[in-house]
């Protein structure tokens, strides 16, 4: 049995959301083919984050040389705790987010400070990071109302690419993408679209 975060970012409702609704549908599928796994939703629009703050930095710092943490620092640190203990205990994660400003939305990014913690998710050496998260899956199904894959806007895109980088620095090593493009032609061809999405939902079961 494996556990499975499911971390949405989107503040539209799911039917009207090409990166939510295709999301479900993925999720729906890969219910039925792994009946025994445990499934944790995570949506960051109804959630309050950790912020990354002097408290939080100061710490840290702290807890390196043990020494005695205020209750402000301590509460705080412990709020991220539960976010990095979650996401470290997960076996695969599913990110499901559209590009907004040819990036991620920022309480994606905010989610990813949290969780991106040294000593849990990685750790430094004199060669550089050293990601500590082994043996997990990961998929990031992104909607865009261009397209960003491939063509002469490829180098704009900092979403997708970004997470699977970030991810690959943390150890993650089976990092699969849905690339949902040219959504804001949808009015023209949305069952393109979705008959696209399905086939690659298919591939990507096979193997998440």
């Amino acid at each position: 049995m494996s556990k499975v975060l499911y971390i949405t970012c989107n503040p539209k409702k799911e039917e009207e959301s090409y990166s939510l609704s295709i999301g479900r549908r993925f999720l729906n599928l890969y219910k039925q083919k792994n009946t025994q796994d445990e499934i944790i939703e995570i949506d960051l629009y109804k959630i309050e984050l950790p912020i990354v703050d002097i408290d939080v930095i100061t710490g840290w710092n702290k807890s390196k040389h043990k020494d005695s943490l205020t209750y402000i620092e301590n509460t705080k640190l412990q709020e991220i705790d539960q976010f990095v203990n979650q996401f470290v205990d997960a076996d695969k994660y599913i990110f499901v987010s559209p590009l907004w400003n040819m990036s991620i939305p920022t309480k994606l990014k905010q989610y990813i400070d949290t969780v991106m913690v040294a000593g849990k998710t990685f750790k430094y050496s004199s060669t550089g990071m050293i990601g500590l998260l082994k043996d997990k899956k990961a998929l990031h199904i992104q909607a865009s109302g261009g397209t960003y894959s491939i063509g002469k806007n490829k180098h704009l895109e900092f979403g997708n690419s970004y997470l699977k980088a970030l991810l690959k620095t943390v150890g993650v090593r089976h990092i699969d993408s849905i690339l949902v493009e040219s959504t804001s032609k949808s009015a023209y061809i949305h069952e393109k679209i979705m008959e696209k999405a399905d086939k690659r939902i298919e591939e990507v079961l096979s193997t998440f």
